[in-house]
């Protein structure tokens, strides 16, 4: 394990999304996030991630495909219903990937925010409004990891 990987541990889903505290539950399991994600997210997790992410409501409901005046018609009743929420993990688990395989989060964020040639010049985060988008972005990071794309 790399010293920068100490000195800063990697993010999981859960704290991205704003802890025990917005969540009301610890998922441990992929089958206990299915339970979170039927049972609807807090909004609170929405602005958890907006600032970890350091991205704007505007940047952040087009990076979820939900559009804006919904996010905020969610935020003001409290609770995403379960599509968003699973766009909001989805979104969430994409970070902590990225930030798991360069073992930095400004350099992440730099990453997901820039142009990248193995996605066809698109911006990771512009892809994650989709499963398949979502899907090529996790793929290209993986093949980073393994130094596919290095």
């Amino acid at each position: 394990m790399s010293t920068a990987a100490i000195a800063h541990p990697v993010l999981s889903v859960e704290s991205l999304l704003g802890g025990k505290r917005v969540l009301q539950a610890k998922p441990r399991t992929s089958l206990d996030w299915v339970a979170v994600i039927r049972q609807g997210i807090s909004s609170a997790a929405v602005d958890a991630l907006a600032k970890t992410i350091r991205v704007t409501q505007s940047e952040l409901a087009v990076a979820l495909g939900i559009p804006e005046r919904t996010l905020a018609r969610r935020k003001k009743e409290g609770t995403l219903n379960s599509e968003e929420s699973a766009k909001l993990v989805r979104l969430a688990r994409v970070v902590e990937q990225a930030e798991e395989v360069f073992e930095d989060l400004n350099v992440s964020l730099d990453w997901l925010k820039s142009p990248n040639a193995a996605l066809a010049g698109a911006t990771p985060l512009s892809l994650l409004d989709t499963d398949i988008g979502a899907e090529s972005v996790m793929d290209t990071l993986g093949r980073i990891e393994h130094g596919v794309f290095a």
